[in-house]
């Protein structure tokens, strides 16, 4: 059996998920391919889509927020820009496709999908499989016909999706893919030992995002409003800037860190998060249980995402009008609200989808 995941780089979440199926389907002893489509295909497209996608979203966003909502509320249209790339692309990975013969397809990504589905048009190729990455229906996932299942980060969203066009056979909620480990629980104490940080404060994970978009140095100087007893783990990814800044003031309780592979203990040794919401972080802090306070949200989808965490009770939202220091003041102070955020925190999380998408890839196998 042979797995190709197809992916896009527009954001880390994408990729993310690809690497999580890919090392789950290797540790079942299936050969696993996984490429970026416009890196193999175009390598100037490649780069104009990744550096297109983080300037818009993190200088111009109300220009991106237009041009999401735009297409997710257009009629479906052939001569669509987007479109008529990806069909310009699909004649090179068809290509590769012939020459690596894969038994299986996912895509994470629904430009990937897209070219996949103009091949699918011409020619019987493997089963594909479509994966969402956020907490809400992307535009163009209702104009994919050929891909044979979409996968969706839960059953809530169902709905929407089969509103939106999408035949519901081809529908599994099985979840968003996350690394396995977030599916495991370490005792806070144990967490917070590994760390080296206090045992009995307090304490808030603040991540925002791999790029390090918002101001954290603002943030962390918000939440040390409250209390200066409550100690703050500040990730600031791959934003060296902001974190030379927090490491040049030193604080007792502030621990900065800037790209790490170890969020699962962070998460295991926080009572909270405070985060932008991105599908990836969102679904493993549901997988930790950890309740969450939104922030800086990217527009388009993961103002989508913060609609889905808000309306089923699982987060609070920052505004101008709700800072953060009152959104942390509810949290450790309405214990009923906190135990309900958490409970439905519980019945929402899938931490098992990346095992339960590598069983469902092998079944399809199976049946073919």
């Amino acid at each position: 059996m042979k797995v190709l995941i197809l992916s896009v780089t527009a954001g880390f979440g994408h990729h993310a998920t690809a690497r999580a199926i890919k090392d789950m389907m290797l540790k079942k002893g299936i050969e696993v391919e996984a490429i970026d489509v416009y890196k193999y295909i175009n390598k100037p497209l490649y780069g104009t889509v990744d550096k297109g996608y983080l300037i818009s979203t993190k200088y111009t966003p109300e220009v991106y927020r237009a041009m999401y909502t735009h297409a997710e509320n257009r009629e479906t249209d052939s001569s669509d820009i987007v479109k008529i790339i990806n069909k310009f692309c699909s004649n090179k990975l068809e290509k590769y496709l012939e020459a690596l013969n894969p038994d299986i397809i996912v895509c994470t990504h629904i430009f990937a999908a897209l070219i996949v589905n103009e091949i699918k048009k011409k020619k019987n190729i493997a089963p594909t499989i479509g994966i969402l990455t956020d907490y809400t229906i992307h535009p163009y996932w209702n104009e994919v016909p050929e891909v044979e299942y979409l996968i969706l980060p839960n059953e809530l969203l169902v709905y929407r999706a089969v509103k939106r066009g999408i035949a519901a056979e081809k529908i599994r909620a099985f979840g968003i893919p996350i690394h396995p480990k977030f599916a495991d629980r370490m005792a806070k104490d144990k967490a917070r030992e590994i760390l080296g940080i206090e045992k009995n404060l307090p304490t808030i994970l603040l991540m925002c995002g791999s790029m390090g978009y918002g101001n954290i140095k603002e943030i962390v100087k918000q939440i040390e409003k409250i209390d200066d007893k409550i100690q703050i783990l500040a990730v600031c990814g791959n934003n060296h800037k902001q974190y030379d800044e927090l490491a040049a003031e030193p604080k007792r309780n502030l621990h900065p860190f800037g790209f790490v592979d170890n969020v699962e203990v962070m998460m295991d040794a926080s009572d909270c998060i405070v985060t932008k919401p991105g599908g990836l972080t969102l679904s493993e802090a549901l997988a930790k249980e950890l309740p969450m306070i939104l922030v800086n949200p990217i527009p388009g989808q993961e103002e989508r995402n913060a609609e889905f965490l808000l309306n089923n009770g699982m987060a609070l939202n920052v505004t101008k009008t709700f800072p953060l220091d009152e959104a942390i003041y509810y949290i450790f102070n309405n214990k009923g609200r906190l135990q309900q955020m958490k409970e439905s925190i519980r019945q929402v999380s899938k931490p098992n989808a990346t095992s339960d998408i590598a069983n469902f890839i092998i079944e399809i196998n199976n049946m073919q």
